[in-house]
């Protein structure tokens, strides 16, 4: 069950980001503030969704939020910072852009880098239980699926419109058969076909502080 806000102080904003697992491509994120008590029976974490609710319902999103805002971060940065600090720079994007004052940020997930002085409570599969999470992992997922089937049309051999830049079996013998694209993240082992997608140099692992 997803509930409309975490607490009722201040006015919330959720934040989610999309592509953080993925060879190719930038790393997107959404921030959303809701109505008070948004519900709909559909929203929730947009990896449990089809493609057509999930376009459907970022209609919704887009039609009924107070504020909404997306931001990416490019491969060529994700390389230079590492992913986990383009994540938290892209979710950073998207909060400068809300048109609306908030005072409080719900993440999903379970870290995050303090944005300005406004509190925050990370939210580990915060997707599923919040609205306003939901709402942006809807938003940073479609808008990046949208940017990846269209540098497809650039370099069909990857597939990226249907694995959308993810380590997929196809997708890595792509890579190994092709070379590397202009998009691909260079510091994303390609042969290794554990869940261990990162190079592990003393540079990556060097995280900003939280």
């Amino acid at each position: 069950m997803l509930f409309p806000f975490y607490q009722k102080e201040f006015v919330e904003a959720g934040c989610d980001e999309a592509g953080r697992g993925c060879l190719a491509g930038p790393v997107f994120a959404a921030a959303v503030i809701l109505p008070t008590n948004f519900k709909h029976k559909l929203l929730t974490d947009s990896k449990q969704l089809c493609e057509e609710d999930r376009y459907a319902l970022r209609k919704v999103i887009r039609k009924k939020a107070v504020a909404y805002a997306v931001a990416q971060v490019d491969h060529d940065e994700i390389d230079r910072i590492n992913i986990l600090n383009a994540s938290f720079l892209a979710m950073h994007k998207a909060l400068d852009q809300l048109t609306e004052q908030f005072g409080f940020i719900l993440i999903d997930g379970n870290r995050f880098k303090r944005y300005k002085e406004i509190p925050h409570e990370c939210i580990i599969k915060g997707d599923g239980k919040y609205y306003s999470i939901a709402a942006a992992s809807i938003l940073a997922k479609t808008y990046r699926d949208d940017y990846m089937k269209n540098i497809a049309e650039e370099h069909p051999e990857y597939e990226w419109a249907s694995n959308k830049g993810y380590p997929t079996i196809k997708h890595r013998n792509a890579v190994l058969t092709h070379g590397f694209s202009p998009y691909h993240r260079r510091t994303f082992r390609v042969t290794d076909p554990q869940l261990d997608l990162f190079s592990q140099t003393s540079e990556q692992t060097d995280l900003i502080a939280v």
